[in-house]
């Protein structure tokens, strides 16, 4: 079993015991969702350290962009929810880059893959992302990427 999924295991317990509603919540939904990534495809299997992480960066972006359209529709607690179960979710994914970070990472990589045209923002991106591995999300990736190469 993975280290993360053991972790988020036990934090729920303990969660459980304070009764903790909002954490006991929100662990449970990120557990359903590292049970489904295990066990969809041909055959089930253990997700390793990183394909939990994965699956813990998505539900923190779906909490993200629910939280948006909330507040977009005027659902202002309904939108508060949503960030403050994207703030626990946060406790388990790595730091975020910062915006001067992610631009020497990119730089880095793009110099290192000798993509210097717009014409390769595809080879440009899957280099970036290589890099970046998880630290920052892709929409800032890529548009830190068209706006190195434009």
């Amino acid at each position: 079993m993975s280290t993360l999924k053991t972790r988020l295991e036990s934090d729920l317990r303990t969660s459980m015991k304070a009764r903790d509603e909002l954490v006991t919540s929100t662990l449970r939904m990120a557990l359903t969702a590292v049970r489904a990534a295990e066990v969809s495809g041909t055959a089930a299997r253990e997700l390793s350290d990183d394909e939990v992480l994965a699956v813990l960066t998505k539900e923190a972006k779906k909490r993200r962009e629910a939280a948006t359209a909330f507040a977009d529709a005027g659902r202002a607690e309904s939108a508060a929810k949503e960030r403050a179960e994207e703030q626990v979710l946060a406790a388990y994914l790595p730091a975020q880059l910062s915006d001067e970070e992610l631009r020497d990472i990119v730089a880095g990589a793009l110099s290192a893959a000798g993509i210097t045209d717009k014409t390769k923002i595809g080879p440009a991106m899957k280099a970036a992302q290589a890099a970046v591995a998880g630290k920052a999300e892709g929409g800032r990736v890529a548009a830190e990427v068209k706006r190195q190469l434009l």
